[in-house]
């Protein structure tokens, strides 16, 4: 019984320290971020010359009004350059597109992924652009959007973040996932550079200095999470990922669970490949070159998802109650699950605290164990690309 009583001690303390550390992670970078606002850069007196790739994997009626829209972003029309990679669309979307004043680049692969199709639009794009921006096939920019990149490459930044926020909130699923954005955008993006540390890169919505988003985009050939890939290799190089909060790009939520379901067992499938890909070289490129911001991507790739700290924290209260003397006591786990907690409420903005949120939050023990039990689902996951379907009622 002692030795049994000690193995469960040892895994208790584990678990108290590794979820510990994160709950105290996510209440200081959410609080810091409500009470430190960035410096916005100034108004820039030069304007850049900018090509937008749009990532086009079939959804063909949603790639006519996103590529419709690109076109009307308020800037320059002779400064900027829209590129479709069409991906497995209809000849007649081809057509239709060809009509408009863009780029159309067919690309056929055996195994599609995004780094390939991006990789493929590098060789087709011609000389003289400053930056390149990414955008998702749904993905509709704020008619400033350009020019708030600007200023902040005008300002010396070569990796900008974009604000991502939610175009949909149809269901209780796309209310969860927009939440889930404007939290990942408040603790992994804003307060992250209120630290002078990069922003986390989503997969759309950024911007690259030309020359560095071509070579950085050589370096990757991930199947899924090109953007945490890209996210690794700069930091290393010491370069930073500043986070334009005022560059809004609208994104579609997904409203279907079993959507849901398939996007997140791509994107921790990503997580967790690159983790052991990379995970090692963290610590030493932290003691040995004092790269912090670099350690820091890495941990971030450690953590498990939000929503499985909602329900594993309290569970472990609950665990410290039912078995004193095993791991640390129980008041050390209410006062982490609290951090936890508050760290996640805080970093949700002010409009979402309505009806529809509860409503919402009545899905998340749903969206807990479909997490939970994905985390045993992933194997080959990330062999193949697992495509993400749109809703093209969402609105």
């Amino acid at each position: 019984m002692d030795i049994i009583k000690l193995i469960a001690t040892v895994i208790m303390d584990v678990l108290f320290i590794y979820l510990g550390i994160y709950c105290i992670y996510l209440f200081i970078f959410s609080v810091a971020g409500k009470l430190i606002p960035i410096k916005q850069p100034p108004v820039a007196s030069s304007l850049s010359r900018f090509v937008i790739y749009i990532c086009a994997y079939k959804e063909d009626e949603i790639l006519l009004n996103s590529a419709a829209s690109a076109l009307t972003i308020d800037y320059p029309k002779d400064l900027f350059h829209v590129c479709i990679i069409a991906d497995s669309l209809k000849p007649e979307t081809i057509e239709k597109l060809k009509q408009m004043p863009l780029q159309v680049l067919e690309v056929f692969f055996e195994n599609s992924t995004k780094s390939k199709a991006l990789n493929k639009a590098i060789e087709n794009t011609a000389d003289g652009f400053d930056a390149a921006i990414v955008f998702d096939i749904d993905n509709v920019a704020a008619p400033d959007y350009l020019h708030q990149i600007n200023n902040w490459l005008q300002a010396g930044e070569k990796v900008i973040q974009g604000h991502r926020v939610a175009k949909n909130s149809n269901t209780s699923v796309a209310v969860l996932d927009g939440i889930s954005e404007e939290v990942n955008n408040h603790i992994f993006r804003k307060s992250q550079w209120v630290f002078k540390l990069s922003a986390a890169i989503i997969g759309s919505g950024m911007a690259l200095e030309y020359k560095l988003f071509k070579d950085t985009m050589s370096k990757i050939d991930a199947v899924g999470g090109f953007d945490k890939e890209m996210g690794l290799i700069l930091t290393r190089q010491k370069i930073s990922v500043a986070y334009a909060e005022n560059a809004l790009v609208y994104d579609e939520k997904v409203s279907n669970p079993e959507v849901f379901k398939k996007q997140r067992k791509r994107w921790l499938s990503a997580q967790f490949n690159l983790l052991r890909k990379y995970g090692s070289s963290g610590f030493g490129q932290l003691f040995l070159h004092g790269n912090f911001d670099y350690f820091n991507e890495i941990y971030q790739m450690s953590i498990l998802p939000r929503v499985l700290m909602l329900g594993l924290m309290p569970f472990m209260l609950l665990i410290s109650l039912l078995l004193p003397g095993i791991g640390p006591h129980w008041y050390l786990w209410l006062i982490a699950t609290c951090c936890c907690y508050i760290g996640i409420v805080v970093a949700i903005p002010r409009e979402y605290f309505n009806k529809q949120l509860f409503k919402a939050a009545l899905k998340l023990p749903m969206i807990f164990f479909t997490m939970l039990l994905l985390l045993f689902k992933l194997k080959g996951a990330n062999k193949k690309f697992i495509h993400t379907p749109h809703d093209h009622t969402a609105a």
